[in-house]
């Protein structure tokens, strides 16, 4: 708004004069105005003082500069509702809503900073950052190639190849490229309280089999044999075929023994192939003890159920298998991948396969004798189901 070059004192003094008889055409040439100013003068300072002109200036001033802020306050509101995206919360997200007030909407950056709620340093920071190109398109490689790999799996793989990278630099990365391992559904968890499982101290002391099942794409069902070295958390075998029947478990038994050496102990569920007879002749013969877990209690056998999940996950569920030929080459596959290749969170990120050269056959006499007079390692406390083959036959 124009400024009057008269003040309010001087407009009352001019008011004055009138008031005391002057005429308004006197008025206008002594002091070089219109007789229009002098009546919207009148108008609005008419019986005021000094002191009430200079209040009602202040009032206007601060009626000036309260529009003012309104019709600012409007348009920053009108200006945010027309930001992309939801949130901001990274700089990089704050960064991008500035660029698009002043680009849009006609803002200054100090305006859009304030209107937003940044500061103006974390606008003009530049990163200083190396694009790690070359660590970027491996990383999205591996998570191709390795599709239910999280990050943490990534970065050791990444780590053996020579990249030389930290596990949150790692992570930054990969929720940059926007990666992910999609989580499927999970099952219903059991409250309370659970003993954990006695973890064995060499290989071959205790072995754990389960089976588990899928199809073909034709639909027909056939079923795997896992079996897992609770020590080493070696898979020794995966056997698939349409039916596997007691003496066939007893036989692929024997195959892996007589390339690994015979176990102390087995576990496993209360299937109808692990209770058969041939099953309870081979135990007695080969001089095994066989461990049942509690009927309805899987987390008895808890080493051979994690490793059945991973399979799931990284295996049966991202494959479609159409032949029996194919499905025992990717079971193979991925058996040697996973005892050579897989990091294993629980063994420090090693792999079962370096896991287990650490046990020389000196630390294995040792450990023997040390606990040859212990109380045998079992399982899971279960009050039912743990006899040996004997017994069993015994007892018919």
């Amino acid at each position: 708004m124009k400024r009057s070059r008269f003040s309010e004192e001087q407009i009352i003094a001019i008011l004055k004069e009138q008031e005391s008889g002057v005429s308004v055409a006197d008025l206008c040439r002594k002091h070089g105005v219109s007789d229009a100013s002098i009546y919207k003068w009148k108008a609005k300072f008419g019986g005021m003082d000094v002191s009430e002109a200079r209040r009602l200036r202040t009032l206007e001033d601060e009626n000036a500069k309260l529009k003012r802020m309104l019709a600012d306050a409007m348009l920053d509101n009108v200006a945010l509702k027309d930001l992309p995206g939801k949130e901001m919360v990274t700089p990089a997200a704050e960064r991008k809503a500035v660029a698009h007030l002043v680009e849009h909407h006609a803002m200054s950056e100090r305006r859009a900073c304030k209107a937003i709620g940044c500061c103006r340093m974390t606008v003009r920071y530049r990163s200083a950052r190396p694009d790690d190109c070359a660590l970027r398109e491996r990383m999205i490689a591996i998570a191709r190639e390795r599709r239910r790999f999280g990050y943490r799996r990534l970065h050791v793989l990444l780590r053996r190849e020579g990249h030389v990278v930290n596990h949150k630099r790692l992570f930054r990365l990969y929720r940059e490229e926007k990666l992910a391992v999609r989580r499927r559904g999970g099952r219903k968890r059991a409250i309370g309280t659970r003993a954990p499982m006695l973890v064995p101290l060499r290989p071959n002391e205790r072995w754990s089999l389960d089976f588990v099942s899928d199809q073909f794409t034709d639909g027909r069902r056939f079923r795997i044999l896992a079996i897992v070295d609770d020590c080493t958390r070696e898979n020794l075998a995966l056997v698939a075929d349409t039916s596997l029947s007691g003496l066939r478990v007893a036989r692929e038994l024997d195959r892996v023994i007589a390339g690994r050496g015979r176990p102390k102990m087995i576990v496993s569920d209360n299937g109808s192939e692990f209770t058969s007879n041939a099953i309870l002749a081979w135990a007695d013969q080969a001089r095994v003890e066989w461990h049942y877990i509690a009927p309805g209690k899987p987390m008895q056998n808890g080493f051979i159920e994690s490793f059945n999940g991973r399979l799931r996950d990284e295996l049966l569920n991202e494959t479609l298998f159409s032949s029996l030929a194919q499905a025992r080459t990717a079971l193979a596959n991925w058996r040697s991948d996973y005892n050579t290749e897989r990091p294993h969170s629980q063994l420090g990120w090693q792999t079962p396969s370096v896991f287990a050269s650490t046990f020389s056959p000196r630390r294995l006499l040792a450990l023997r004798y040390a606990t040859s007079t212990a109380p045998e390692t079992v399982a899971s406390p279960a009050q039912t189901g743990s006899v040996t083959a004997g017994n069993e036959l015994s007892a018919g």
